[in-house]
């Protein structure tokens, strides 16, 4: 490293230095000569990998056991692998569409396969949801770190090369999709307080955000562009239910205007941001008059002065608020102040078509302005008055504690990523408020569990920190509040049918009067109560796909099938209900092409394969439920 140390320090001007590839294994070479044979190598979370150059260097590291690479990231993008033949007939027409041309990440595919060389090393501080959850080597490796001490964790690694996707506007670069802990990074080599090589991989997919995600040219000393650049990983947007419109129908009422936002990404940050622009329309009020429940949360009228988005994710939700006119309220000449994106493919190009005076109010920064008070503390907290910090979680003990990144003790499903930041920041900021979101069930082998429990086998945010949770039963709001009244709150947004056994627990444990009964207005909290309050509004308030879709029509009509068909896997009697559904239900309209969509037969067969008449009696189950 001291040898590129000094070229950059002591030798020509760095634009002069900027060497250009188009070969990135011959780039490789170069890189790992350049730095004496060891890469220690920074590598931004999510889109903002340049998966080509990357690639070309686990494969020198690969062919030659005497070099050593090293890899610190996060949020390593994988498309789908179908799980079953059900899922391998739904996704593999569909997913070069749906989920972009995005190449595998060479050093991923070989810890899937369990044979990572010795020579190369990955550790990751946030997992795609769900995807290494049965992997030893990730597990073994997962680095625990609240997004903002992820930089700290990384300098303690002390990487030589820090390797980023960049977006190019003539001579000048752009961090675009991820400044995160980029900015920073960068900033440090200025100060002359970290010392790497910067090298950059061009793709024109990505949209080039001005301000200080800008680079100047002499910051990079290698660059690749390669002659076809791959296509951008997108996140195909999920349809929203009638319970994630219900939470989001909640939310809505707790945003003031002239405040702050942050929400995340999913089904459940689609609907608040729904939501919230159908309040600003003032179509929500007959939907709220008509709630089967007790509704809190006094914010309801139109916005009036707008809202100020600070983010460490941009994600499609907070855009369309701010291409609508909701997020207007600016700081700094910026209405958005966000830490890096991956969405579906539609907002990169939004992104990119958007006159340059508009998209530069969308300022990408760093995670250490958005996730932390920390630095001109008096400016953001002048800024951020009002927030409202809304997130998801996986499951919430009667007691506030919070689950929100492992499945079961040791094994991470994500991580904590920021969402621990921003409950912190809601707890310092005066008015602020931290929202954490999650349906009161879930199914499981064809079984229903209530995500509302006792107690938790592992906390993300613990109870000491309890602020508001919401469900599509309602909002709990807790801070301030004594064990019982917050297990009395908690109860109240639970599913009916688990009520009865949560009080028990409570009761047992000493921690509820014995003579405590549930109001007779949270006794009828069901899925019916909700499909029966919504039903009306489905498809013009709240429709399916409220930020639009990649899917067809016919597999937006196989969707809530499969979702019926996989809540009934494992479950021997809800299966021979779709098939019975089958034969005794009526055919719905789409159902011969929605079949041979799934590589079936269009029409019944008395010998037809049981999973197809499972899943063509679970289209007909949909269909009377919509009728």
């Amino acid at each position: 490293m001291a040898r590129a140390s000094l070229r950059m320090r002591d030798g020509p001007p760095l634009a002069e230095q900027l060497q250009r590839f188009s070969d990135a294994d011959a780039m490789a070479r170069a890189l790992y000569e350049n730095v004496g044979g060891e890469i220690r190598l920074a590598l931004p979370l999510g889109l903002g990998k340049p998966v080509t150059l990357v690639n070309a260097l686990s494969r020198a590291a690969v062919i030659d056991p005497r070099l050593k690479l090293s890899i610190f990231t996060a949020l390593t993008l994988q498309r789908p692998a179908p799980g079953s033949d059900i899922e391998r007939r739904f996704l593999d027409p569909a997913v070069d569409r749906l989920f972009g041309r995005y190449p595998a990440l060479h050093y991923a595919e070989m810890i899937k396969a369990g044979g990572l060389p010795d020579n190369i090393e990955v550790s990751e501080f946030f997992f795609q949801a769900g995807n290494w959850v049965d992997n030893a080597y990730a597990q073994r490796h997962y680095i625990s770190a609240n997004y903002t001490h992820a930089r700290d964790v990384l300098i303690a690694q002390r990487p030589n090369v820090l390797a980023q996707l960049l977006a190019r506007d003539g001579d000048r670069f752009s961090l675009s999709c991820n400044t995160d802990i980029s900015s920073d990074l960068f900033e440090l080599r200025r100060k002359g307080e970290m010392d790497f090589v910067a090298v950059g991989e061009v793709n024109k997919a990505l949209p080039f955000m001005q301000g200080p995600a800008e680079l100047k040219q002499e910051a990079v000393q290698m660059l690749l562009d390669p002659a076809e650049p791959f296509e951008l990983f997108s996140l195909p947007r999920r349809p929203v239910s009638d319970i994630q419109h219900a939470i989001g129908l909640h939310v809505a009422r707790l945003v003031p205007d002239g405040g702050t936002l942050q929400i995340g990404i999913g089904a459940i940050g689609d609907a608040v941001a729904n939501a919230l622009l159908a309040r600003d329309r003032g179509a929500l009020d007959p939907l709220w008059s008509d709630a089967p429940m007790p509704l809190t949360g006094e914010e309801t009228a139109p916005f009036d002065i707008g809202l100020y988005g600070v983010t460490e994710m941009l994600v499609g939700g907070m855009l369309a608020l701010f291409e609508q006119g909701v997020i207007r309220r600016e700081v700094a000449g910026a209405a958005i102040h966000a830490g890096f994106f991956v969405d579906a493919r539609d907002m990169y190009e939004r992104l990119r078509a958007m006159p340059p005076g508009q998209r530069a109010k969308i300022a990408m920064m760093p995670v250490s302005f958005t996730n932390a008070l920390y630095g001109d503390e008096a400016a953001k907290r002048a800024a951020r008055c009002h927030a409202r910090f809304v997130n998801g979680c996986m499951q919430v003990s009667l007691l506030g504690d919070a689950m929100s990144d492992a499945a079961k003790p040791g094994q991470m499903v994500s991580g904590v990523g920021g969402q621990f930041n921003f409950v912190e920041q809601a707890f310092a900021l005066e008015d602020g408020r931290a929202i954490l979101t999650l349906p009161a069930t879930r199914y499981s082998k064809g079984k229903v569990t209530s995500n509302l429990v006792w107690q938790l086998p592992v906390t993300t945010v613990p109870r000491h920190m309890r602020d508001i949770v919401v469900t599509e039963y309602g909002a709990a709001h807790l801070r301030g509040e004594n064990d019982e009244e917050v297990i009395r709150r908690l109860i109240a947004i639970a599913d009916s049918r688990f009520q009865d056994a949560l009080l028990k627990e409570a009761r047992n444990a000493g921690k509820i009067s014995p003579s405590y009964k549930v109001p007779p207005a949270q006794r009828t909290n069901t899925p019916q109560a909700i499909a029966s309050w919504l039903a009306p509004y489905r498809g013009s308030i709240l429709p399916g796909f409220p930020l639009g879709t990649d899917f067809t029509a016919i597999e937006k009509c196989l969707l809530p099938a499969l979702s019926v068909l996989r809540k009934a896997e494992g479950n021997t009697r809800a299966l021979i209900a779709l098939i019975l559904a089958s034969v005794m239900n009526p055919p719905s309209p789409a159902e011969g092409e929605a079949m041979e969509r799934m590589g079936f037969e269009p029409a019944p067969r008395i010998a037809e394969p049981l999973q197809a008449r499972a899943l063509r009696g679970a289209l007909r189950t949909c269909r009377r439920s919509a009728v």
